[in-house]
């Protein structure tokens, strides 16, 4: 049905271009800085196993249905909703999808911004020597001096913007699909080379042991409710960006296969990600695994900085997280310029130019979180930047989600989505469908439920 459908964008030169793209768009800070630090806080394999399933009932069923409409569309995900809409005949409201995603995505891209930041911030840090042969306090110190300090989160929050801006001002073809080319194989090569360090010279064994022992003990309501969250926070699901890439996916490219190799690469790096910081936590005995977001930006660089080749091994590690916030930020802000494109309103450059001054502005509240606004609460309990995190992965991603799976799921007719689904097999397609009309609806809604409750402080 794709085929006929009205292109305003370029299409990716091929489907390894797109999965390089959608699997860029997925891997980030996500796997790389939250899977990590959120496993630790959740008991470690019990959590593993929970998030596992999640990508398998929820995303994997979510992501294929975003990536269809998508292609279906042909367009922003703003104007597919309103093309879908019109062709299936249902209510103006669910035009929301679309605009409810584009909004996700630039409120994300602010806070995110400020965090990649830290990454760069740390590339410099490492490749000084600044962490050579400190101790937690003074890695804390470090840390806590440049959160202190707006005037420097802007610089570096300024300078990730910047990369991402030019990426999506260049196009389809030559910003966002040249750049995933090489920066996936450039990801993966680092992965690689931290998981050769974290076996060489970190505690391997029990950082196996922890991720993948399964202790049902360990397991609380608050921890598979944060699994179910992850999962559409690390996949991009539910903001438009797997949307938008849809839209420009190859007529031919089996929808199916493509987003079970995307799922599988992106769960791959998380996993991968887990087994090249946990040998070096366990091999410290200064560093919990459940340090929290600190892992990353405290305990680690103590680490680094106490180890042989640290401070070479640290600066690689920190590039390879900048590279994985560049490669998945690309996506969050090109819903938002495609459809202003599509409207003739705007070049991609003017796109990017206004989207990405509103992002950067709204970061500014991140920014203020960890020194001018520390105190300031929403709600009695969240700072500007956990407020726009909570909002955005517990509620407006599982509520995305969950919307387009009813879409999909209830109002697309199953013969017109069968060929596209391209599953190989009748049993496959037809447990898909099953899973996405009634599973995953069930899952996604009681994130979102639950999302719900603890902003009125009901759990």
């Amino acid at each position: 049905m794709s085929d006929q459908r009205h292109r305003f964008h370029e299409t990716w030169n091929s489907r390894w271009t797109f999965i390089m793209a959608a699997t860029g768009s997925a891997v980030g800070l996500g796997n790389i800085w939250k899977f990590p630090y959120i496993t630790g806080e959740n008991g470690g394999g019990a959590f593993v196993i929970i998030y596992l399933a999640c990508i398998a009932l929820v995303g994997i069923p979510v992501m294929i249905a975003e990536v269809l409409m998508g292609r279906w569309g042909r367009s922003s995900p703003i104007h597919t909703m309103y093309k879908l809409v019109d062709e299936c005949g249902v209510p103006r409201i669910w035009h929301g999808i679309g605009w409810m995603g584009v909004v996700a995505g630039v409120i994300i891209l602010s806070y995110y911004s400020v965090i990649a930041g830290w990454a760069i911030a740390y590339v410099f840090k490492m490749a000084s020597g600044a962490f050579v042969g400190v101790d937690g306090q003074a890695s804390g110190e470090i840390f806590g001096a440049l959160l202190s300090s707006p005037s420097t989160l802007v610089f570096w929050h300024s300078i990730f913007m910047l990369m991402t801006l030019i990426v999506v001002a260049l196009g389809v073809t030559r910003g966002l699909g040249r750049t995933v080319q090489i920066l996936m194989p450039l990801l993966l090569v680092l992965l690689v080379v931290m998981m050769g360090f974290a076996i060489r010279y970190g505690d391997f064994q029990a950082a196996w042991n922890y991720l993948f022992s399964f202790h049902a003990e360990d397991l609380t309501v608050m921890g598979v409710m944060e699994a179910m969250g992850h999962a559409f926070f690390t996949l991009s699901l539910g903001m438009g960006a797997i949307m938008a890439y849809g839209a420009y996916m190859p007529d031919r490219a089996p929808v199916g296969r493509t987003v079970l190799t995307i799922a599988g690469l992106d769960t791959l790096v998380a996993l991968m990600a887990g087994l090249a910081l946990f040998p070096i936590v366990f091999a410290s005995s200064a560093i919990e695994p459940s340090s929290g977001p600190g892992l990353l930006f405290v305990s680690l660089p103590v680490a680094f900085g106490n180890m042989p080749a640290g401070a070479l091994v640290g600066t690689l590690f920190f590039l390879l997280v900048t590279l994985a916030a560049w490669s998945s930020s690309i996506s969050l802000v090109e819903p938002a310029i495609a459809w202003l494109t599509e409207t003739g309103r705007g070049t991609r450059l003017q796109g990017a130019i206004l989207f990405g001054l509103m992002c950067w502005i709204l970061g500014l509240g991140t920014v203020f979180s960890f020194n001018h606004w520390e105190s300031a609460r929403l709600f009695g309990r969240f700072n500007f930047f956990e407020f726009a995190d909570f909002l955005t992965a517990s509620i407006m991603l599982p509520l995305g989600g969950l919307l387009m799976a009813i879409f999909a799921g209830r109002y697309i007719k199953r013969s017109r989505i069968e060929a596209e689904v391209s599953l190989n097999t009748g049993v496959l397609f037809n447990l898909w469908y099953w899973v996405l009309r009634w599973v995953s609806p069930l899952l996604v809604g009681l994130v979102f439920a639950f999302g719900l409750a603890r902003v009125f402080g009901w759990v």
